[in-house]
């Protein structure tokens, strides 16, 4: 008997079943003015909501908007870059929805 189970995961898909309440006043993560490449890449690397970016000419973006809530860049940067990470106020942030 086979146990070789064999199925794809769309995380895409299952990211877009979440609501957010984006707290335009008060970013609950903030960066650093200038952050280093090694720390940013770092980022790019772990972030799994992919708010970490590069676009073609090198240039970082960060946006807090789509933001799991999940501490990873806390964790993986500490204070080297991330200037704050709190949790968003009530009401707002990420609500998880399982399909």
């Amino acid at each position: 008997m086979s146990r070789d189970i064999k199925f794809t995961v769309n995380v895409d898909e299952y990211l877009s079943l979440n609501k957010y309440e984006v707290d335009e006043s008060n970013a609950h993560i903030e960066l650093v003015d200038e952050p280093s490449d090694e720390e940013f890449d770092k980022l790019i690397m772990v972030c799994p909501a992919a708010l970490y970016k590069r676009d073609e000419e090198g240039r970082k973006s960060f946006d807090y908007a789509g933001c799991l809530e999940c501490g990873t860049c806390r964790v993986a940067c500490g204070d080297t870059i991330i200037k704050k990470w709190e949790n968003p106020q009530p009401t707002m942030g990420i609500e998880y929805r399982f399909g």
